[in-house]
């Protein structure tokens, strides 16, 4: 089973390294790294030419954001299936693609998930938030529950149907395309209960006051979309995740 891990990126010097070592380190097989560069004008380049995975197919050219960047991964990628991994993220464990692979060895389900720890930017060690995401059940939606994006990974036939992401959101587009995928597009999930992704505090989704405001307006619109609830499901989604600080390990 080839899995193609597709990463947006550009200008990604800093944390561009630990993520490519997490994906050289995967005992799976068969992996494909499909890297779309926005034009980066750092050392990312030289990096990802010195330093990454064997098996990598490279583009370097101006896009009009992170949503458009994927789209343009996921369309060059030839894998059986597909997920993200940025320059923030790296995979926890050297097993996680074994994982993904031996749970899509059942044909019932079309895309699987598990926890993410969101980790301190100068210390991988050092975990800020766990997410424990749990199994899905299309109730959850209504009180704001999502996989965590960065774990999930999804067969090629899913995007053929259910299409790919909305480039009109700057920041919820990912939200956006889970909701289409688990409603209109009938996913079925399966949930791997380990840590399969750390990702560095600070993304752009949570990087000023000004952000967090545009994401609760594009998570709100896209709530409305899939007609999986209203306001109180935005409040539900932001106040899950306060007992993800707690008891962390």
């Amino acid at each position: 089973m080839k899995i193609s891990v597709v990463t947006a990126v550009i200008n990604g010097q800093a944390t561009l390294p630990a993520m490519l070592q997490s994906l050289k380190a995967q005992d799976h097989p068969d992996v494909e790294h499909v890297v779309q560069d926005g034009g980066s004008t750092d050392a990312t380049l030289a990096i990802l030419q010195a330093q990454g995975h064997q098996n990598m197919a490279l583009r370097s050219l101006p896009d009009s954001g992170i949503y458009d960047a994927i789209n343009r991964g996921i369309a060059r990628a030839s894998g059986d299936i597909i997920g993200l991994l940025h320059a923030d993220d790296q995979l926890a464990a050297p097993d996680v693609l074994a994982h993904v692979a031996a749970a899509l060895d059942d044909p019932g389900i079309d895309g699987v998930y598990g926890d993410l720890d969101y980790v301190s930017r100068d210390d991988a060690t050092q975990v800020i938030r766990h997410w424990i995401a749990g199994p899905y059940s299309a109730a959850h939606l209504k009180r704001g529950w999502m996989p965590p994006h960065p774990t999930l990974y999804l067969r090629r036939a899913v995007f053929e149907r259910a299409g790919l992401y909305d480039t009109s959101y700057q920041i919820s587009g990912d939200y956006d395309a889970m909701l289409r995928f688990l409603t209109a597009g009938k996913v079925r999930l399966g949930y791997i209960p380990h840590v399969m992704v750390q990702m560095k505090m600070g993304g752009v989704s949570n990087r000023s006051f000004a952000h967090m405001i545009r994401k609760s307006r594009e998570d709100y619109r896209a709530i409305m979309r899939h007609g999986v609830g209203g306001f109180g499901t935005l409040v539900a989604k932001n106040l899950s995740k306060l007992p993800q600080f707690v008891g962390r390990t």
